[in-house]
């Protein structure tokens, strides 16, 4: 029974060792895209409904703690189809290592939220720049199991979180400081990752047809 427990346990640690050096393919782009257009059209929303965030912070909040919510679930489902279908018999341990990347910069912008919002709310201005800085912690994360472009899309949520911390007064919370930094980088995410699967389609197909040339003289000989 004990060796047994051990063929298991050694089963499951080179499972997720392949898993960490397997590109992960479970985000899709079409979600990852429609998520940006939805943070655009909340900054929309803001802008009808929210004209004045200062003065009505908790609207504010509201309006783009659901979109976070909404925008996790439909990546969170798509991701694990998409995983379930790609990555078959590993697909557990990838979601898993999927999440692991997000998990902590989520957790940290939601209790930051919380302190900021409890304990000094005079500072709730910094809260669209510093939930863009840790959004960017998550990506950078992200990019040792996804193509090496996507750190192209954490640059981009840094640097636009500390342009909206170095507004330093409450123009950070125009709705146009969430919805162009989400927007475009959901949307520059997706276009990379579509990029990147037209380079692995083509890669696939040029070694599919060496292997086919080199059969073909293997045969001649």
């Amino acid at each position: 029974m004990n060796d047994l427990h051990k063929a298991l346990g050694d089963i499951s640690s080179i499972r997720r060792q392949v898993a960490h050096s397997t590109e992960f393919r479970g985000y899709g782009p079409a979600t990852l895209a429609s998520t940006g257009v939805l943070a655009v059209g909340a900054a929309g929303a803001q802008g009808l409904w929210v004209p004045d965030p200062a003065n009505h912070i908790l609207a504010y909040l509201g309006l783009w703690i659901w979109i976070a919510i909404l925008s996790a679930a439909l990546i969170g489902i798509q991701m694990y189809a998409r995983t379930r279908r790609i990555h078959s018999g590993m697909a557990d341990e990838m979601i898993r290592m999927a999440v692991e990347q997000f998990f902590p910069s989520a957790c940290a912008g939601a209790l930051i939220t919380v302190v900021i919002v409890r304990s000094v709310p005079t500072a709730v201005w910094m809260l669209p720049g510093l939930w863009q800085v840790i959004f960017s912690l998550g990506v950078f994360s992200s990019c040792r199991f996804l193509p090496r472009a996507v750190a192209v899309a954490g640059a981009w949520y840094l640097l636009a979180g500390l342009t909206c911390i170095a507004l330093a007064d409450n123009r950070a919370l125009s709705p146009w400081a969430m919805g162009i930094p989400f927007g475009g980088g959901q949307l520059l995410v997706a276009g990379t990752l579509v990029v990147a699967a037209k380079d692995a389609a083509k890669e696939a197909a040029q070694e599919a047809a060496q292997d086919a040339a080199n059969d073909c003289d293997g045969g001649l000989e």
